[in-house]
């Protein structure tokens, strides 16, 4: 069984993210300030530990770990939250593979879906691991925490204290926060463990909050979206290399056009972590041209431009989504007539031991397609280019591929992982679809 199972335990390594924080992923040019490194690898210690108990001072409400206490306070972050990704970071398709998956394992991959000490431990009783808890959970876990995601307590609390970003519109006075960025401060002095004391308070909602600009600084992201040097690669690649594809591009450089991670997935502070499952997103990397071209003697050549104009990374930028182009002609009845199909992005064996194709769009790259055509009597035709997304191509190869083998794991596998080849299958939807008319020699370029 053992044997059977191993090479699907090696997929997780789409879910294993770095086991050492950050350390050597700075710009070296512009090293982080010492202190706010030290928040940053206090605050993402591997592991998280447990929470502990609670202040005694503090309701039901303010001691617990579910966002749904979060929301009562906090509704528009929830709301946008739960539209968000991070609240999905534990479905089928984590589900399945955690089922064959000892404690170890599991743990991995939960270090960034479930990072919660108290999520994993709900999912070490519900998967029958050895090393779960011996006592019920206490009460300011709910029952269904651990199907959450990546919650709002993964971000933002340890040991029960909150922590978050400055406020926007404050005056800075002289405060210093956790990572020792000035900050505003309204009365006293920073406290000796340099946060800023205005924030911490006994008489506000859950004592208040602990400012930490680094929620602001795209290393925080990094921990969960970049692997460390000596991670897994496949043809010398990093398989999480987003945070330095970020570094390498004009986003990261300091002006008025850099842009962190979370200028572009959380714009305005909203929490929807929007990327490749979303049209509107996706759509606004790219600038998108198409050009007919009358080459004479009845022919035309379609010439398709493509820009990675938007993404501070590379389009897409690790190997599970695709992005399909796709060149047809139709007629003047409407017959269609298959031109040519390409592929962008990075193409990996469902195994996850070798590199297929790397046709990913770094950061400001632009790529031509030409495809001649001869041109049909009629004048009445036009070419379309067709982009149509699968965010979640590489997870429906392995979900295949695992089902014909399916007889080989526990009866109970076999229902969690047809759901997730449904629901990855569901993601797919068109990009845009641009349209070609002949002219006397030359079109327009049509772009946007």
């Amino acid at each position: 069984m053992a044997e059977s199972i191993a090479p699907f335990l090696r997929r997780c390594a789409l879910y294993l993210l770095a086991t050492a924080l950050l350390l050597g992923c700075g710009d070296a040019s512009k090293p982080a300030p010492p202190v706010a490194q030290d928040f940053l690898t206090r605050h993402w210690v591997d592991p998280l530990p447990p929470q502990g108990a609670p202040p005694t001072s503090f309701s039901a409400l303010e001691a617990s770990l579910s966002p749904d206490s979060c929301g009562q306070c906090h509704a528009e972050q929830f709301e946008a939250w739960r539209t968000s990704l991070h609240s999905k970071a534990v479905g089928a398709g984590l589900l399945w593979q955690l089922m064959l998956m000892n404690q170890d394992q599991g743990n991995r991959c939960l270090r960034c879906h479930a990072p919660l000490a108290e999520q994993k431990a709900l999912l070490a009783l519900e998967l029958g691991w050895p090393n779960a808890p011996k006592q019920a959970p206490p009460e300011y876990v709910s029952a269904d925490l651990a199907h959450r995601g990546l919650v709002c307590a993964a971000c933002h609390l340890r040991e029960h204290r909150r922590f978050g970003p400055p406020a926007r519109g404050r005056v800075v006075s002289g405060g210093v926060a956790a990572d020792g960025a000035h900050v505003a401060s309204a009365t006293s002095a920073p406290s000796p463990d340099g946060t800023d004391r205005s924030t911490n308070n006994p008489y506000a909602p859950h004592g208040g909050f602990t400012i930490a600009p680094a929620f602001q600084d795209s290393r925080f992201c990094a921990h969960c979206h970049q692997f460390p040097d000596d991670g897994p690669r496949i043809a010398g690649k990093l398989q999480e290399d987003t945070y330095q594809q970020w570094l390498a591009s004009a986003y990261a450089q300091e002006g008025p056009g850099k842009r962190t991670c979370q200028g572009c997935h959380m714009p305005d502070r909203q929490h929807v972590w929007r990327g490749i499952h979303d049209q509107k997103m996706t759509r606004s990397a790219l600038d998108i041209e198409l050009q007919l071209i009358d080459l004479g003697d009845g022919r035309h050549e379609a010439r398709g431009k493509l820009r990675n104009s938007g993404a501070g990374h590379h389009f897409p930028t690790y190997m599970v989504p695709k992005v399909e182009v796709q060149f047809v002609r139709i007629d003047a009845r409407g017959g269609v007539h298959f031109l040519a199909s390409h592929i962008i992005g990075w193409q990996i064996d469902t195994g996850i031991t070798r590199e297929i194709a790397d046709t990913r769009l770094a950061a400001g790259e632009t790529r031509e397609y030409r495809q001649i055509m001869q041109a049909p009597v009629s004048g009445d035709w036009r070419v379309e280019m067709i982009l149509r997304v699968a965010p979640a191509e590489h997870y429906e190869r392995i979900y295949s591929d695992s089902l014909t083998r399916v007889s080989q794991f526990p009866p109970a596998v076999e229902p969690v992982l047809r759901r997730a080849l449904r629901e990855a299958r569901a993601t797919r939807y068109e990009l845009a679809r641009i349209v070609a008319r002949p002219q006397s020699r030359a079109t327009a370029a049509i772009a946007n």
